[in-house]
């Protein structure tokens, strides 16, 4: 119900605890910032000059998001402690219907066929990926993230190179695409262990924020090792490129189903391999750090950003409440806010069009953070965010109203 003190219960009781105000200002931040990389005209980023600093927007912003997921995903499971077994089947059950909602409105956004790169979609099979490590402790859960952020961006490089570069709908999807498997999952587990080490703590702010600014040091020298050397990422090594015909030798030929092959069948092979160049795959993939690489360089220097920026909004959250609450407000309804900016693209550019200026990136951000505030204020939860949760408590019911059936069906019998 709507009352005219519901601004005042709002400014006294948003953000307190249990919820966790600096995440949703990290949220905030994660939107404003993917915002700016769909709309915004940024420069090249130099560290001399501020005014390129905009450029950190790329590639981070969508790291930060999917960081934020994996906390969240600990959140909802038990915080700090670990889910007990008879509760994980109600709990997957949960996931999967999230999972699938966020997957949904990911595919309706892409309908609007704007020229962006929805992040949803993958966002939504992210929440049933993370289902086996629901009960994995910390450590584990930060073993496997250093795993797939070290091994996996070569070892999908690698195979790429010996497969000759394969192609597909899937393959596209979770391996080569804008969003590699082997860097969102990593993030999301690494999010999923800083969930479960009690992230409200400053304690746990603090040390975050020293080992966000080491993993960054490490990543982003790394990359500019890569780059002294000359190991800069060639097209055909990025996770985030498809084939095109202008990476392909002339030894390849294109079969009637779209794949690959060699004059001669694999006889040709051995010339197809040389060319596809294995080891300078390998290489390139470890070294590479630009935004949507998928590089090791990038995850861990992106991935150590994002966590600094994480335990500075935890931080910074406690002494300036007041200030970061529409931040807050904004983060505390992501999906929503995500939808209204690619919504707002096809208003401004037409179907399919697009509008790139800092002045609408502006607007967006104002608008964004004035209208999620008041919709906090007065109605709470964003509408998405309510679709969500009901999608997931629907499925998360399921056993149960199967259950109810089965036992009317038995006492009709008897």
């Amino acid at each position: 119900m709507i009352t005219a003190l519901a601004p005042v219960r709002w400014f006294r009781d948003f953000g307190r605890p249990p919820r966790i105000l600096g995440l949703d200002v990290a949220r905030g931040l994660a939107i404003l910032g993917m915002a700016g990389a769909h709309i915004g005209e940024t420069e090249a980023f130099e560290w001399t000059n501020p005014a390129t600093w905009t450029d950190l927007v790329h590639g981070r912003s969508s790291i930060l998001f999917a960081l934020l997921a994996g906390v969240s995903i600990a959140l909802m499971t038990g915080r700090s402690v670990l889910p007990e077994p008879e509760r994980l089947p109600s709990i997957r059950l949960n996931l999967v219907g999230r999972g699938a909602v966020i997957f949904l409105i990911g595919l309706a956004l892409e309908m609007l066929n704007t020229p962006i790169a929805v992040i949803l979609t993958l966002y939504g099979i992210l929440y049933v990926a993370v289902i086996p490590f629901l009960r994995w402790r910390p450590w584990q859960l930060l073993l496997a993230a250093a795993v797939l952020a070290l091994l996996g961006p070569a070892l999908l490089a690698f195979l790429g190179a010996v497969m000759l570069h394969p192609f597909g709908t899937g393959i596209g999807f979770v391996l080569y695409g804008t969003y590699p498997i082997t860097v969102w999952l990593a993030l999301v587990l690494g999010g999923l262990a800083l969930g479960r080490m009690h992230v409200e703590r400053v304690r746990t702010a603090v040390i975050a924020l020293a080992v966000g600014v080491v993993l960054a040091v490490v990543g982003y020298g790394l990359g500019a090792i890569g780059q002294a050397a000359g190991l800069s990422t060639p097209a055909e090594y990025s996770s985030s490129s498809f084939v095109d015909s202008s990476f392909v030798d002339s030894s390849f030929v294109e079969s009637d189903g779209g794949a690959l092959s060699m004059p001669g069948g694999w006889e040709g092979y051995p010339q197809a391999l040389a060319a596809s160049d294995p080891l300078g795959a390998v290489l390139a993939a470890v070294f590479a750090v630009e935004p949507h690489s998928g590089g090791t360089a990038e995850v861990l220097g992106s991935g150590g950003f994002a966590l600094a920026v994480i335990a500075l909004c935890l931080l910074l959250s406690r002494p300036l409440r007041w200030v970061l609450l529409p931040l807050g407000a904004l983060g505390s309804m992501p999906l929503t806010a995500y939808s209204a900016h690619v919504l707002s693209i096809v208003l401004v550019g037409g179907p399919g069009g697009f509008f790139s200026s800092n002045g609408f990136w502006a607007a967006t951000a104002v608008g964004l953070l004035v209208v999620t505030t008041l919709w906090s204020m007065f109605f709470g939860r964003g509408p998405l965010e309510r679709l969500v949760g009901r999608g997931a408590a629907a499925m998360a019911l399921l056993p149960l109203r199967a259950a109810s059936t089965s036992d009317a069906g038995h006492r009709l019998e008897q």
